[in-house]
């Protein structure tokens, strides 16, 4: 594997840091337990500058406005919009982009791919807490109905921790047929006007206006449906590696701010960064983050090049879930450790940093449940 990143990725990786640089992480809107703020939306401002700078684009192929770049320029641009904190619904919009680009119908295609490469339709997905392939394991079946028309299916189901909801235009549902396949149902906004489904509040750890979404009998035709098999492990895969990516940038923002505090903070007139003891425990996150990093980029490079290798991308996307679980834990708890009781300060962004640690760790499964699903691929692919 070469670690090496095109110049179209490093391109990638200079207009996310122009974009993100600027934002201060200790000014993104979050909850505290004390005042229980919420976002009630993602930072449109920040989504304008993105779509602007062809953040939005990635993944999209030139025909339809995009950049046709691969998962490890996304993960790239995710990595620095972590360090800050960004409130965009970057990963979701360009996971459910690229299903749609490499799954979906003509019809579908053109009515999602240039709007969504220039920012105008918001996209995002209803699949939070899967953690495999397995599509009985979706919370919301498909089923047809012999007065509904061949190519309709009707939605039945309750999908929990649905991201930016309240703010998109299109949410793409994973749904289980019965007969061991998953079908993705495209649905649009506004979504108070359609039949049978509605959106509860839900607030996450983050302080993110999430939603519950609930089907009941919802209809949806066949230009909005994507039924190729590959599609749901395609976006499953792109989102838990996504969600790899956003772990390593909010780990390295952390041990910075850590390194940087321990460094200025004195006991006893030395800094406490000098003792052997503070900095055994960062000299172990920062071996962390660079496990982290490693299986990041494994896993991305398999979904970017479709290379082969002794287990499916599967199991290379659990690694890094795994990883990526435990070591953004690890990283913040010890930063939170090494701060003392200014890290618990509301006026300080560390706390901001730790919320978000703890929803990326859990987000698509916690790292037993990936260790579980590694389980079973190492049962069924025997190495050696």
């Amino acid at each position: 594997m070469d670690f090496t990143f095109s110049e179209e990725q490093q391109a990638a990786v200079e207009a996310a840091q122009a974009v993100f640089g600027p934002v201060a992480p200790d000014g993104v809107p979050s909850p505290s337990l004390t005042s229980g703020a919420v976002a009630e939306d993602f930072d449109r401002a920040l989504w304008a500058k993105a779509a602007d700078a062809d953040l939005l684009s990635l993944l999209i192929g030139p025909e339809h406005g995009g950049a046709g770049l691969d998962a490890i320029a996304l993960c790239l641009v995710l990595r620095e919009s972590a360090k800050v904190l960004a409130r965009v619904p970057l990963l979701e919009h360009s996971a459910a982009a690229t299903v749609v680009q490499a799954c979906g119908g003509a019809e579908l295609r053109q009515e999602i791919l240039p709007r969504a490469a220039r920012g105008e339709l918001v996209l995002t997905v209803a699949s939070a807490g899967h953690t495999g392939h397995d599509p009985a394991e979706l919370a919301v079946t498909a089923r047809k109905e012999a007065d509904a028309g061949p190519d309709v299916w009707v939605l039945d189901g309750v999908q929990t921790a649905v991201p930016w909801a309240f703010g998109a235009d299109r949410i793409l549902v994973p749904a289980h047929t019965g007969e061991g396949s998953a079908v993705l149902a495209v649905l649009a906004g506004p979504f108070a006007d359609v039949p049978g489904l509605t959106l509860a509040e839900q607030i996450s750890t983050t302080g993110e206006r999430q939603a519950e979404l609930r089907l009941d009998g919802v209809r949806v035709e066949g230009p909005h449906l994507i039924e190729d098999a590959t599609a749901w492990p395609r976006l499953h895969d792109l989102l838990a590696t996504g969600t790899c990516a956003l772990a390593l940038g909010l780990g390295e923002g952390v041990l910075k701010m850590t390194s940087d505090y321990a460094g200025k903070r004195e006991q006893f007139g030395h800094p406490i960064a000098t003792f052997q003891a503070v900095a055994v425990q960062a000299a172990d996150r920062y071996i962390d983050l660079r496990a982290m990093e490693a299986t990041l980029w494994q896993a991305a490079w398999r979904i970017s090049s479709n290379a082969g290798g002794p287990l499916p991308v599967a199991g290379d996307v659990a690694v890094a879930k795994t990883w990526a679980s435990d070591g953004v834990r690890r990283v913040v708890q010890t930063a939170q450790h090494l701060h003392g009781g200014f890290g618990a300060d509301t006026d300080y962004p560390l706390h901001r940093y730790h919320a978000w640690a703890k929803h990326l760790e859990l987000s698509l499964g916690p790292a037993a449940a990936h260790e579980e699903a590694l389980g079973d691929l190492l049962a069924a692919h025997p190495l050696g």
